[in-house]
């Protein structure tokens, strides 16, 4: 017995000895270890970005490195930023903020809607989608890019309040050339703090975002200024947006109330 017992345990032991030594066994653990790592990186940093403020983004790199673009920014707590900030950018960019889970699937409905009728196409991307997209990813419209995107919009409305999510827009978003957040945008263009910036003012900035490295809100078009009285006039209606825990429940509230006409398909 003593005698199987030894020649079982010196057959483990070759074996274990020739998987060690079986290079391609080796490359897929150390793949898996790597992808492993990954995975783990990217679920403990949008944990910490709930509370650490995030020093650089992927674009912000980009735009160094190829167009040797300067990095003007200056990290504003939200408190420090003037209110009508976040009214822009609600009224002109996502109007369903408060109430969704990152997606807007009305909004992505009404776009497809409107594309088949021949309508100009609309974009159905949140700001919680952006703010993803701007923090930990790239430029670009890769089914990659995408996919992480979706990724990382799910994580950051899983650990981060609505009101962490507008803070890190308004201070990662670019908005003109090496220009990022809405101090730098304040400083360059109105050449006062974030705080002080009126309405008007607000809105021209936000009016920018599609493309803001063509765009001036200091020096605006006719097309930026018709686009700022809109966006202007939308805040009206949409009223000031706050964070508390009453305002986001109305907002989810009315999205509800919404979904129904949003979902109808016309075949």
């Amino acid at each position: 017995m003593q005698r199987k017992f030894e020649v079982k345990m010196a057959k483990k032991k070759s074996k274990k000895s020739k998987d060690a030594n079986d290079p391609i066994k080796r490359f897929f653990v150390m793949v898996g270890k790597v992808l492993l790592v990954l995975f783990l990186f990217s679920i403990l940093l949008p944990l910490a970005y709930r509370w650490i403020n995030p020093p650089v983004t992927p674009l912000m790199i980009i735009r160094k490195v190829k167009n040797d673009a300067p990095i003007e920014k200056e990290w504003r707590d939200i408190e420090e930023i003037s209110h009508y900030m976040a009214d822009c950018a609600v009224a002109s960019e996502d109007n369903n903020f408060l109430a969704h889970r990152g997606f807007d699937w009305g909004a992505v409905q009404k776009a497809i809607n409107e594309k088949k009728q021949g309508r100009r196409e609309r974009g159905a991307s949140t700001i919680s989608q952006q703010t993803a997209k701007n923090v930990f990813l790239w430029d670009g419209h890769s089914w990659i890019r995408k996919g992480g995107e979706v990724y990382f919009t799910f994580l950051i409305e899983t650990f981060w309040s609505k009101e962490r999510i507008m803070e890190v827009y308004l201070n990662v978003i670019e908005m003109g050339n090496g220009i990022y957040g809405a101090e730098a945008a304040a400083q360059h263009y109105f050449h006062k703090s974030a705080d002080k910036l009126t309405l008007r003012e607000a809105a021209l900035i936000t009016a920018c975002y599609p493309s803001p490295l063509k765009r001036n809100p200091a020096n605006p078009t006719g097309y930026l200024n018709k686009r700022a009285g809109q966006i202007s006039a939308l805040t009206k209606k949409i009223g000031r947006i706050k964070f508390d825990d009453e305002s986001i429940a109305k907002a989810k509230e009315r999205y509800a109330k919404r979904k129904t006409e949003w979902y109808e398909i016309d075949f």
